[in-house]
């Protein structure tokens, strides 16, 4: 999904401290962004990979794990709950990432956690679901609201690199609590994703 032009005009009118950054930064590029085509599981499931990660050694990881498939695919979640936890541990993955992969794939095969249709839930009913699951918190559920379901309006105030976004657009001398970036926030309804990928970007070149 991509704002319009007249959405994004009127969303650094309503924020003039945004809006004069925006002329330094690149044009929104619409959600999903920075993602890749596959099921959900797979989405999921390299999300939990990545968690805490850099990024080579989790792209490392994954391959090694996408390996473990009877195809050039990444195991669905029924293959991969026939693999030992050994084999996924010996692919690098550490216990409790390991025990969140499993979760995740059980769920998934028991029916408790239907990921198909999931898109037609809102936000905070898909962010309860997914949190359900064993190693997924809020922030991997507002991740897959961003880059896989291309969700406009989430906020995810927990993350490090949107704080330090905040601090850098109003020139602060630390990090804003989650609670005073999501009171900051408000201001950017319904277009808090879009602000969310600008702070990112400021991080990038403050």
């Amino acid at each position: 999904m991509k704002p319009t032009k007249p959405q994004i005009v009127a969303l650094g009118r309503r924020d003039t401290v945004l809006g004069a950054a925006l002329k330094g930064l690149p044009p929104f590029p619409g959600f999903p962004v920075g993602t890749f085509e596959g099921p959900y599981f797979h989405h999921l499931a390299r999300s939990i990979i990545y968690q805490q990660l850099a990024t080579k050694a989790a792209a490392t990881i994954h391959g090694r794990v996408r390996k473990l498939g009877p195809g050039p695919r990444f195991p669905t979640p029924a293959q991969l709950l026939r693999l030992p936890e050994e084999q996924l541990r010996a692919a690098g993955l550490s216990g409790s990432k390991t025990k969140a992969i499993r979760d995740l794939a059980n769920r998934i095969v028991t029916g408790e956690l239907r990921l198909r249709g999931i898109a037609r839930h809102d936000d905070e009913e898909i962010i309860r679901r997914l949190s359900e699951v064993w190693g997924i918190g809020e922030w991997t559920a507002q991740m897959f609201l961003f880059f896989k379901l291309g969700r406009l309006d989430v906020m995810p105030t927990g993350d490090l690199g949107v704080r330090e976004g905040m601090r850098i657009l109003d020139g602060l001398d630390g990090r804003p609590s989650p609670k005073e970036l999501l009171e900051r926030a408000e201001v950017w309804r319904p277009l808090r994703s879009v602000a969310t990928w600008f702070l990112w970007r400021l991080t990038d070149t403050g």
